[in-house]
């Protein structure tokens, strides 16, 4: 089989080429606070405002390809906070846009893989309201940033049900190659799910990331909130 994966020249048999194998840091629970967005580290206290975000008729939906919910009263919702902003992995931020003042979702650093410098950004959930906004863009950039930039991972991982369209939109918008599924990968509420695979390199990511923060740089948006270009146009 043929493959066009990198490899040392002076190998033989072929290895892959040397690289820095340090462990990388682990994510702290810090806040990352952008123009239109402000991510805190997720905690009990959060659970009022989301339960208020997540009401709605299109509320149940965005649950669709989670592991968990829609939550039927704010009591079920307030445990699972509590329980999920006590883990280490995934590390969970709630999502608080600027122009609400409200926590509207959640989003975490998972997978964490120090000795492999690669870790995944998902387990992502926005109020409908949130959805496709420039807030939304820059809660996923601020943590891209915060794992590729701050924290020197190689490989950034973006995953998700491979029957999740705008989920794969949102990773080739972002900038990430997409690299297959795996076949009835997990069970997921009782449902055969089939996961595709996207990923980021630090080679790549100085290009993606000058490219989101020109689009999300004041200078991109009219008076009416609109943006002047799109984000995603690039090849990939």
């Amino acid at each position: 089989m043929e493959t066009n994966a990198p490899r040392d020249p002076a190998s033989d048999p072929p290895v892959g080429p040397l690289v820095d194998a340090a462990p990388r840091p682990l994510p702290a629970r810090i806040a990352h606070r952008g123009g239109a967005v402000t991510l805190e580290p997720l905690h009990a206290r959060h659970g009022a405002e989301l339960w208020r975000a997540a009401q709605g008729e299109a509320a149940a939906e965005s649950f669709a390809y989670m592991g968990y919910g829609p939550f039927l009263t704010e009591a079920a919702l307030a445990t699972f906070v509590a329980e999920f902003a006590a883990q280490h992995d995934p590390l969970a931020w709630a999502v608080r846009p600027h122009v609400s003042g409200a926590a509207e979702g959640w989003i975490t650093l998972m997978d964490i893989q120090p000795k492999n410098a690669a870790i995944e950004i998902g387990n992502i959930w926005f109020s409908p309201r949130m959805q496709r906004s420039r807030a939304a863009t820059e809660a996923m950039y601020l943590l891209m940033r915060h794992a590729m930039d701050d924290l020197g991972y190689r490989r950034l991982v973006w995953k998700c049900n491979a029957l999740n369209a705008p989920s794969r939109r949102a990773a080739t918008r972002l900038g990430f190659v997409y690299e297959g599924e795996l076949r009835a990968h997990l069970v997921i509420k009782g449902r055969r799910r089939d996961t595709a695979f996207f990923s980021m390199l630090d080679t790549e990511w100085p290009e993606r990331r000058d490219a989101i923060a020109a689009w999300l740089d004041a200078a991109n948006w009219d008076q009416d909130g609109r943006p002047k270009t799109s984000l995603g146009r690039r090849p990939v």
